[in-house]
Formats: C-alpha cells, structure tokens, sequence
C-alpha cells in the first residue's frame, strides 16, 4: 500500500516510529465514487485486496480530523483528508544497537550499524534507523538529512526541528559536506594509488546493482590505500559526488571490490537470509561541515571497526 510518508500533522500519533500515511479524497468530475469507502477500494484494493479495506475501515482505522473514524458508507467528499496507519510485514531484527556520537537539541548523529536502512523503503519499514531512534530517543520529530546504504555502517545525521531540515539537506546538495569512507578490499600492488575516479553510474529502478557506462561523468571518488597486510588493503575513500553505490561501484571497477559485497562483483542470489557475521567492509568514518544553524565548524568521527581489519 503506498501513501505518502512525510511527517503527518494530522491527529494519530506515530506507530513504531513511523507516521501515519496521510490521504487527500482528489476531486472526481465524473463521479466515479459514491462514497469513501469506493474511493478507498479503488485505491487500495489492489494493494491489499478489498476485503482488507473494508476491514480496516469498519475497525475504525481511517480517521478525520480530530481523530473521528470515517466509515466507508459516508458520502464522497473532495478535499476530504485522512489519516491512517498500515499493517506492517513482521521484519527481522537487526542485531546491532544504534550509537550516538552527537546529540543536541538540534542534531542527532547516529553511528549506524551494517545491515540497518536509514529510512523506510521496501520491505524494511520499523527496521529502520529513523524508526529505531524516534522510539529509542523519544523523539517522534527526528528527520534524515541523507542517507546511508542499508549495508554500510557508519554516520548518518539526523534533524530534530522539522523547520530546520532544509538547511541541513541543502550542505548534502550543494556538497558542503565532507565524507570520509573506510573500505576493506583486496590488495593488488599493481594499482597505482592515490587515485581519482571519475566515471557516468547508472542506477535502473528494480535493478539491484548499478552500472558504468560511456557518458559524461556524473560521480568522482578519491581512492587511497592506508595500509596492506595479509592480501587485504584498508582503504581511505572520499566521495566528492553521491550516486547510488558510487564507492562499491568505483572499488570494483579498479579491480579490488570490497570484501563481502554481495553485489560486486557478482549480484548473490536473492531470497538468501542476512549472514550478520558478513558484512560489507564499508564504513562511513567522518563527518565534516559548518553548521548552517549555529555557524560551528562540525567534525564528528565514527567509533565502530571493520571486522576483516582488525586493529592491534
């Protein structure tokens, strides 16, 4: 069932951290609908079928303003706006506890574990980073401004004050921001680094991984090896552009893709359980920016390790 997923301002309190999807009744000239409930139906039936609709409209979970239930035999009504909150597939917890580097009435900086999404999206919805700390903080507000790959740890800054938002997405867009990478791959002595990558990605909805092709580039990292033991290499990688899988694309493309990738080289076959003890050797190190609220220079730095460099 799809809706939209902003933050709702409407009368239902968050549900495991997530809002309540928010429904405009849209004008119908041609009267195609008699009711709400026929609208709903024709909206959501298929979906979730029309008996789960119907369902959930005599248990009272569609709402007005005021939090009143809307029953489906009500009169159509354009303009009329509701409130509801979906069913939510059970979801395997992630493991891994969410850490704080930073918190202030402002900002939250996470240091999110592999394996977590930072928002909803597909079939990890509470399992996920935003949902995880609105419940943990009590902070039913708290708003990504970016985001960070369902597999790579690592920071991820979080907005308390809806209003300031903005401010904190526009350093992201306009690339004020300073991101350091830490990556695990093998070690080919032949490869000649530092090194700036630049190359067109292209990402196709419903395809799992990205691809170069020939074009214009639209993404650039910088690639450099910090140490070499035992055939592996720890990586420094700095993104100056943010395309989807952009490091794990460029990694593999030089020939040396981070270690348990299950994309790169080689897309793993799907409907295979999360291995917790595999995960991919990409970690977002640092954070570097002025703040746009309080004019601060910000530096934050993850405390997490990659597991296949492990220190001492």
């Amino acid at each position: 069932m799809r809706g939209r997923r902003k933050a709702s301002a409407g009368p239902l309190p968050q549900r495991d951290g997530i809002d309540a999807v928010r429904v405009r009744l849209p004008e119908d000239p041609g009267g195609a609908w008699s009711t709400v409930g026929e609208y709903l139906v024709a909206r959501f039936g298929g979906a979730i079928g029309p008996e789960r609709v119907a369902a959930m409209l005599d248990a009272g979970r569609f709402v007005g303003a005021g939090g009143v239930p809307v029953r489906g035999g009500e009169p159509y009504a354009a303009g009329l706006t509701l409130w509801f909150h979906r069913d939510f597939a059970a979801e395997e917890p992630v493991p891994f506890p969410v850490g704080i580097v930073y918190r202030d009435a402002h900002l939250v900086v996470a240091d999110k574990p592999h394996f977590l999404a930072t928002t909803p999206r597909g079939r990890h919805i509470t399992q996920t980073a935003v949902a995880r700390l609105r419940r943990e903080l009590g902070v039913p507000s708290l708003q990504p401004a970016h985001r960070l790959d369902r597999l790579t740890a690592g920071l991820v800054l979080f907005v308390v004050r809806p209003e300031e938002r903005g401010a904190y997405q526009t350093l992201f867009r306009d690339r004020l921001v300073r991101k350091e990478y830490e990556a695990v791959a093998p070690y080919d002595p032949e490869l000649a680094l530092p090194r700036t990558v630049r190359s067109r990605i292209v990402k196709e909805c419903g395809v799992l991984a990205a691809r170069e092709e020939p074009g214009e580039p639209n993404s650039e990292s910088r690639v450099e090896l910090v140490a070499a033991r035992g055939g592996l290499g720890r990586y420094r990688l700095v993104p100056a552009t943010g395309r989807t899988h952009q490091l794990r694309v460029h990694m593999n493309a030089l020939g040396v893709p981070i270690r348990h990738d299950p994309l790169y080289p080689v897309v793993a076959p799907e409907g295979a359980g999360e291995d917790w003890d595999r995960p991919l050797q990409l970690l977002a190190r640092r954070l570097e920016f002025t703040d746009p609220v309080s004019g601060e220079p910000r530096r934050f730095v993850s405390g997490q390790r990659l597991s296949a460099w492990p220190e001492g």
